[in-house]
C-alpha cells in the first residue's frame, strides 16, 4: 500500500529533512507541501538539495489543503500546530514535529511556552524506556504522534536507563549540550548569522529557562516512576559553529551501593538490541561527525568515582534522530511497517 502525505512547514529545516527521508520511502507518495510566506514558490527554491521533489510547489498551509491525505506532518514553529490539528480529525495519521502536543502538564506548558494548551499525543521516541517497557509499543497503531524536541530526546535517552534501574540519583542531573544552529529553525535571526557564530560558542536559555526541560522531566518520570518534581535538572545549551548536531554531556550522582557493573549493565540492557541507539565500547565516546545524516544516537559512558557521578556523552544529528528521523521511525511503527524503513545508521564522512 502507498500512503499519501502532506508536509506543512516544508520550506524550513525540519520540514525539509522530513521530505528528504520520505523521498526514499517506498511506501510513501509525497503529494502536497505547504508553507506560509513562501506559498506559491517552487519547493526547490527553498530546498535545492531535494531534486527528486522539484515538481512540487509550496501551497498555503490550511486545513483544507492538508486534509484528504493518509498522513500529515506538521513541521511548524511551536504554538502553531494546534490551530490545525482539531481540523484534521479525518486524517488517519498526524505527526507534529512541534511542541504543541508533547507535554502532559498544562502548568508546565504555561510556564515554558504559554498560549493555548493542547492534549498530549503519543510521544515519538521508540527506544525510550517507559513503564517497564519501551515507547515503541505505544506507537504501534498510534494515530496522533508528537515528535520529540531534539535536545530533550537526546538527554532523556542518555539518562533513562540509569534512572529506570535506580543506579543514578535523578534529583541532581546536570547536562551541557553543544548544539548546531539548525535546531533553532530557518527564520532569520541576527545571533544565528554566520558572522555571529563562526569562531565562537554562545550559551543560551541559561538558568533553567529552556523549553525542553519539562519534556525531559516528563520522559524520565515515565521511565522510572519517579514524580516529575523529584527530577531536578540543570540544563545549559551552547550554540557552536556546526550546522547540524548535538553533543550532550549529562551527569548524575551514583546511587548508594550501585556497582560499576550494575551501572554499565543498565545501559547495555536498555540499548543492546537497539538499531538506532548504540552504546559504544567502554572508554569510547562519540563525535557529532559520526552521526551526520544518520538516525543514530551514539552514546559513551564513564563512571567518575572521584566525583561520584555517571557521565553520559551522546551525539545525534538534531535534524534526523532529533526530529525528522524520530518522526519517520514513529510513523513506520504506527503503520505496521519495518521500523527502519527509509532510515540509516550510516553517517556522512568526512
Amino acid at each position: 500500500m502507498t500512503y499519501s502525505v502532506a508536509v506543512s512547514g516544508a520550506s524550513g529545516y525540519a520540514g525539509g529533512e522530513i521530505l528528504r527521508l520520505l523521498a526514499a520511502h517506498p511506501d510513501i507518495e509525497i503529494r502536497t507541501v505547504t508553507a506560509h510566506s513562501n506559498a506559491g514558490q517552487p519547493l526547490v527554491q527553498h530546498q535545492p538539495h531535494l531534486r527528486s521533489l522539484a515538481h512540487l510547489t509550496l501551497q498555503d498551509t490550511t486545513p483544507e489543503i492538508l486534509a484528504g491525505h493518509d498522513i500529515v506532518f506538521l513541521a511548524l514553529p511551536h504554538g502553531q500546530s494546534g490551530q490545525y490539528t482539531d481540523a484534521l480529525g479525518e486524517v488517519p495519521l498526524v505527526i507534529d514535529a512541534g511542541a504543541d502536543h508533547r507535554l502532559t502538564s498544562r502548568d508546565a506548558w504555561g510556564a515554558f511556552y504559554g498560549g493555548a494548551f493542547h492534549d498530549p499525543w503519543t510521544y515519538g521516541v521508540p527506544e525510550l524506556l517507559v513503564d517497564g517497557g519501551k515507547q515503541r509499543e505505544n506507537l504501534r497503531g498510534a494515530t496522533r504522534i508528537a515528535a520529540p524536541g531534539c535536545n530533550a530526546s537526546t538527554v532523556s535517552l542518555s539518562l533513562a536507563p540509569g534512572v529506570a534501574a535506580g543506579v543514578v540519583d535523578p534529583s541532581d542531573i546536570v547536562t551541557v549540550l553543544a548544539v548546531g544552529p539548525s535546531g533553532a529553525g530557518k527564520s532569520l535571526k541576527t545571533h544565528l548569522l554566520g558572522s555571529e557564530l563562526l569562531g565562537t560558542a554562545n550559551p543560551y536559555a541559561v538558568g533553567g529557562t529552556h523549553r525542553h526541560i519539562p519534556e525531559i522531566r516528563q520522559a524520565l518520570a515515565a521511565a522510572s516512576g519517579v514524580e516529575p518534581a523529584g527530577i531536578r535538572i540543570s540544563f545549559t545549551p551552547v550554540i557552536v559553529p556546526m550546522a547540524r548536531g548535538i553533543l550532550a554531556t549529562s551527569t548524575a550522582p551514583i546511587a548508594d551501593g550501585a556497582t560499576d557493573a550494575q551501572i554499565r549493565d543498565a545501559w547495555e540492557s536498555a540499548y543492546g538490541d537497539e538499531t538506532f541507539v548504540q552504546l559504544l565500547p567502554e572508554g569510547q565516546f562519540p563525535r557529532t561527525a559520526d552521526v551526520l545524516g544518520a538516525n543514530t544516537a551514539l552514546m559513551g559512558i564513564a563512571i567518575d568515582r572521584a566525583a561520584n557521578r555517571v557521565v553520559v556523552v551522546t551525539a545525534v544529528d538534531n535534524l534526523v534522530k532529533g526530529t525528522a528521523g524520530a518522526a519517520v521511525q514513529s510513523m513506520n511503527l504506527a503503520l505496521g511497517l519495518p521500523e527502519d524503513r527509509a532510515l540509516t545508521v550510516n553517517g556522512v564522512a568526512p
